[in-house]
């Protein structure tokens, strides 16, 4: 029997859907979106990286990334500085950094229950699987 494939897609999707609502729903209580969180951890992984840099590690538009980005400075989660030529280099405040540090507490605990329906091996093989699906990227 062959897969179908449309519904092996619809079925990444409705995974991908339901750990970010589920991710941006519990991280209300630490008061910042999935989004901003996910941003977060690219500035927190990437210091001195270019805008451009982070937009693409967060699957966002340069665009998008510079109006998300420019929302964390006016909160005070993140600081912009002068780089080399027009690069600005984005940095963790302390503010910031205690954001990102409850955000893990709180993904830990979500993570924990979205993949609580597979054993570590099932977990393992779906690693292995979508590494293997993504190794071009």
């Amino acid at each position: 029997m062959t897969t179908d494939l449309e519904r092996l897609g619809q079925a990444i999707k409705r995974a991908q859907y339901r750990n970010h609502r589920t991710m941006d729903l519990a991280l209300q209580d630490v008061g910042v979106t999935l989004v901003q969180w996910d941003a977060l951890r690219a500035v927190d992984r990437m210091p001195g990286a270019s805008g451009h840099d982070l937009a693409v590690a967060t699957f966002q538009s340069d665009q998008a990334f510079g109006t998300l980005a420019t929302r964390l400075v006016e909160r005070a989660l993140i600081e912009r500085t002068a780089g080399r030529g027009r690069r600005l280099v984005h940095t963790l405040t302390d503010t910031g950094r205690e954001a990102l540090d409850d955000g893990h507490r709180v993904a830990a605990r979500v993570l924990d229950e979205l993949f609580a329906p597979l054993d570590e091996p099932q977990r393992a093989a779906l690693m292995r699987t979508l590494t293997t699906l993504t190794a071009g990227e």
